[in-house]
């Protein structure tokens, strides 16, 4: 159809008005000599308006657009809308293609311009996929209107319709890559074709990438992704993102690992001189810390112990020269000699001259010049006599008071120290696997255990005994002279800790010899352990200085002893533990090792390690996961067990205060009924406790002295910061032979009762009663939950079927190890020698990384490689931690087996003759 008409000329108008039309133009008092014919869908009948009742204006303007139809595009199957609005317009169509579009698909809106008085015509047609789709081959499928009026015509802008898409995969992604810090990276990225085209954004670790804030980025015009200077910080996963109208697709992710190459630290000073007198050697040392090796940096090339010859002058003890002559007889009828200490001069430290350097002798009768005495000189000599009796009293009582003295102290040092030179275990010794490797082959150290009866005065001098004043050693033992066979020291547990307790900065610890642990140490240190409680504690090889011998304590306390000062939602995670005594010197760190009870995720705690300090306070030390290699402690947390490297003893507990809702605690369930049952009435008594195995073996200890038994394997359930009780009820029993005597329908524990510990032991008791005494068979279901919002719940089910009420099938606690206490090669699977062997090849840098870096990666403890770093000798620290995680379970071959692995086993390291060992 062509829209084309004469002036005078007849159209079809949809859905007009024409009385609104008339009425329009009447309004003007203007006439037109055309006229055309409206016919209205309402009356079905055409109609005659005559366009001399239209304005002149009219006539005489060509239409002009007011809305032009614009691109678009067809997402899916979503039809597009165009839209054309025209005044003044008497018809408006499109055509799409070059054709016209069919007059039905039109739809029109026509209003009046108030501003003008002259008519607005509207009209918007849909295009689906489907017509864009047809035209194939066409560069693209374009719509334009065009309108009339009674003057002429006017075409719009053409729009083009465009179907939308987005292409799965990227024409270059990106590639993972190991830069150096500070230097340039570059990650190229080609998005997928797509109409719109894509627009490209970058992500890191799942966070978009902004160079706005972060000036470091920068996003190039062809969408490549380039840090300015790599940091650490930097490291991560980063992605490609790619995104249009349609779809967004991710790249796969390229890794960007920054690692950092060792530097050297500044040398230390010189030491001293190793040589007293005449020729020696001294040394200083360097680490590579500066910066510390990270993500697979290259180690530092070079040595990091250097030697230098030195010559120390020798000490020159002085000597007397000759005695002058005497004097002449003088006055007070004396004659005098003296002699300088010349021959040599002392000099470089040499003693002094020991003795009088000046000699009186009275003079004869003869030689003295006054002969005869008067009455003064005699008085002078009687009280000079006087002055000398005198003098020779207070010099023997002086003598007296010093030898008295020194017989106590001497006293005081045999009673406090009980010991010998070498240490063997104070209990059992566990058995090692056989045939492991050479590690297992034990040194000969019979010339170190030999007895030793009285003091410590030929072995130490003042310097080195203990300090009885001071606070923090062991009150001197009863005296009497004591001996030390074999390392078992004869001396009751009770005793000690009797003796311990007594102490005024010691009065809070416990009196429990079963919680206690005590031994006797030396330079080759040894191993302290509680039975049944997770707590011991590792004493390495040289942790004591050599010539030094401690006698060392390991205590948990009680909670009704010694309760922590907790705020907010701050919770105890550990048991408290004490260890000391505290002022001891160490010369490298023991290991503590106790059980914990928290989730193990520091995302959700803020763990941190307290102190008491000697007022009794309790002090913050360690904030866990921002621990620094200078300080005194460093702490290794693992899924139950913490690992604390301590210099400095003392007690200590772990502290968590959980960051958000999610932080959860595990507790231990544990269910005891009565050994024997001969009444009606059956109680079962259900205890919520931290899971730490102190905790476990006190309610052991206590359900035996009550006659209980445990009927079920201990559970555990994990209890959120969630201000929520705990409730706990039995359900299905069967009600045939049972019934509860409890009147609610569950028991509840408040939340502040578990969280803060203000309860030793939470536990309720479940009453039942069996209907017959001839029942002895039960089955329920003990559910346990948390009140969380509307009713979200955790459920352990327990089931019991087929046990007697009135034999016990309690499960017998396990028996404690005898060797609570092991001291020297005993406490440990490495010998002595091995082990030393073992750092001497590996704490030196191997450029191939073959050295203590490797050991440490092979036995999964790369996360603490700067804490290792810091240390004088990093693989005798991995030894240690590996000793304090294996001592019962190690196996002693897969070390064995690690170590040719690394490739060290040409280092002569397990090749040690019968001789060395």
């Amino acid at each position: 159809m062509n829209p084309t008409t004469p002036r005078t000329h007849k159209t079809k108008l949809c859905h007009c008005q024409l009385s609104s039309i008339q009425t329009l133009f009447r309004s003007v008092h203007l006439s037109l000599s055309a006229s055309f014919i409206c016919t209205c869908m309402s009356c079905n009948s055409p109609r005659t308006l005559n366009l001399s009742t239209l304005p002149a204006a009219f006539s005489d303007l060509l239409p002009h657009f007011l809305v032009e139809p614009e691109d678009e595009y067809i997402v899916k199957n979503k039809p597009v809308t165009l839209t054309c609005r025209s005044t003044p317009a008497t018809q408006i169509y499109f055509k799409c293609n070059g054709e016209w579009v069919h007059q039905d698909d039109h739809l029109i809106e026509r209003t009046v311009d108030p501003a003008t008085a002259l008519p607005v015509m509207q009209v918007t047609i849909d295009i689906t996929r489907q017509q864009v789709e047809k035209i194939f081959g066409l560069d693209e499928y374009w719509c334009q209107c065009v309108a009339w009026s009674t003057t002429g015509t006017q075409k719009s802008q053409k729009a083009y319709i465009r179907i939308a898409y987005l292409r799965k995969n990227f024409e270059e992604e990106p590639q993972g890559k190991e830069v150096a810090l500070d230097q340039e990276v570059l990650l190229r990225c080609h998005p997928p074709e797509g109409v719109p085209q894509a627009e490209v954004e970058w992500q890191r670790n799942e966070d978009v990438v902004n160079p706005v804030s972060d000036p470091n980025f920068f996003i190039t015009a062809d969408h490549n992704l380039v840090i300015k200077k790599a940091r650490l910080a930097d490291t991560g996963n980063y992605t490609c993102v790619a995104k249009n109208i349609v779809a967004r697709r991710k790249s796969t992710s390229a890794t960007v690992l920054v690692y950092v190459n060792g530097g050297w630290s500044t040398w230390t000073t010189w030491s001293s001189c190793s040589a007293v007198c005449g020729r020696g050697w001294q040394k200083r040392s360097r680490s590579c810390t500066n910066p510390t090796p990270l993500n697979g940096g290259t180690s530092c090339e070079g040595q990091n112990v250097q030697k230098s010859a030195c010559v120390a002058t020798c000490p020159v003890d002085g000597g007397w020269s000759e005695w002058s002559k005497w004097s002449a007889c003088g006055a007070d009828c004396s004659m005098w000699r003296s002699r300088e200490c010349t021959q040599p001069s002392p000099g470089t430290g040499g003693k002094e001259c020991q003795g009088l350097d000046l000699q009186s002798l009275n003079c004869t009768s003869e030689q003295c010049p006054q002969t005869v005495s008067g009455a003064e000189d005699v008085a002078l000599y009687v009280g000079m006599v006087a002055v000398a009796l005198c003098l020779t009293l207070l010099l023997i009582v002086v003598v007296l008071v010093y030898r008295r003295k020194k017989e106590g102290l001497d006293a005081d040092v045999a009673d406090s120290s009980i010991l010998t030179t070498g240490f063997q275990p104070m209990g059992i010794k566990p058995s090692k696997p056989e045939n492991s490797h050479l590690l297992t082959i034990q040194p000969d150290l019979t010339t170190t255990t030999t007895s030793y009866q009285g003091t410590l005065r030929s072995r130490h001098d003042a310097t080195g005994k203990f300090s009885m004043t001071n606070g923090p050693l062991l009150d001197p033992l009863p005296n009497g002279s004591h001996t030390l066979h074999n390392g078992k020291l004869n001396s009751d547990p009770a005793e000690f800790v009797s003796r311990l307790s007594t102490q005024s900065y010691f009065k809070t610890l416990p009196r429990d010899v079963a919680n206690t642990s005590y031994g006797t140490f030396n330079f080759l240190g040894g191993r302290l352990t509680i039975p049944n409680t997770g707590i011991s504690l590792l004493i390495p090889p040289e942790a004591i200085p050599r010539g030094k011998i401690y006698e060392i304590y390991l205590t948990v306390q009680r909670k009704e002893d010694l309760r922590l000062p907790l705020a907010g939602c701050q919770t105890l995670l550990s048991p408290v533990v004490s260890c000391g005594p505290p002022g001891v010197v160490l010369s490298r760190p023991v290991i503590l090792s106790m059980d914990h009870c928290s989730d193990a995720c520091l995302d959700n705690w803020a763990v941190r390690l307290k102190k008491q300090n000697y007022e009794g306070a309790w002090e913050d030390v360690l904030l866990m996961g921002e621990e620094l290699v200078s300080e005194p402690y460093y702490c290794q947390l693992e899924a139950e067990t913490c690992r604390l490297f301590t210099e400095q003893l003392g007690t200590l507990a772990l502290v968590g205060e959980s960051l958000h809702m999610g932080a959860a605690k595990r507790l231990r369930l544990v269910l005891f009924s009565d050994a024997y049952c001969s009444t009606l009435e059956y109680n079962i008594r259900v205890y919520c406790m931290d899971d730490t195995q102190d905790v476990f073996k006190e309610v052991m200890q206590m359900e035996r002295q009550l006659g209980g038994r445990l009927i079920d394997e201990p559970h555990v359930l994990l209890f959120k910061d969630s201000y929520h009780n705990l409730r706990l009820s039995i359900h299905d029993m069967p009600q045939a032979h049972w019934r509860s005597k409890l009147l609610a329908g569950y028991q509840e524990i408040p939340f502040y009762h578990i969280w803060n510990g203000s309860q030793r032991y939470l536990h309720c008791t479940f009453t039942l009663e069996r209907l017959s005494l001839s029942t002895c068979e039960l089955t329920c279901q003990l559910c346990v939950w948390q009140v969380e919002g509307e009713g979200q719940s955790f459920t352990s089910n327990y089931h019991y079927s087929r046990f007697s009420l009135v034999m016990s099938l309690c499960r017998a606690e396990n028996k404690a190890v005898n060797a609570t206490a092991l001291a020297g090669p005993s406490a440990f699977q490495i010998p002595y020698l091995i082990r030393q062997k073992i750092c001497s090849s590996l704490d030196a840098p191997c450029p191939n990384g073959s050295d203590w870096r490797m050991l440490a990666q092979r036995l999964k403890l790369e996360r603490h490689m700067s804490f290792f770093a810091s240390k004088a000798s990093p693989t005798s620290v991995i030894l240690d931690l590996w000793e304090a995680q294996h001592f019962h379970s190690g196996n002693i071959n897969q070390l064995a087996t690690v170590m040719a692995d690394i490739g060290k086993q040409e280092a002569m390291i397990f090749l040690v003759s019968d001789g060395e060992c």
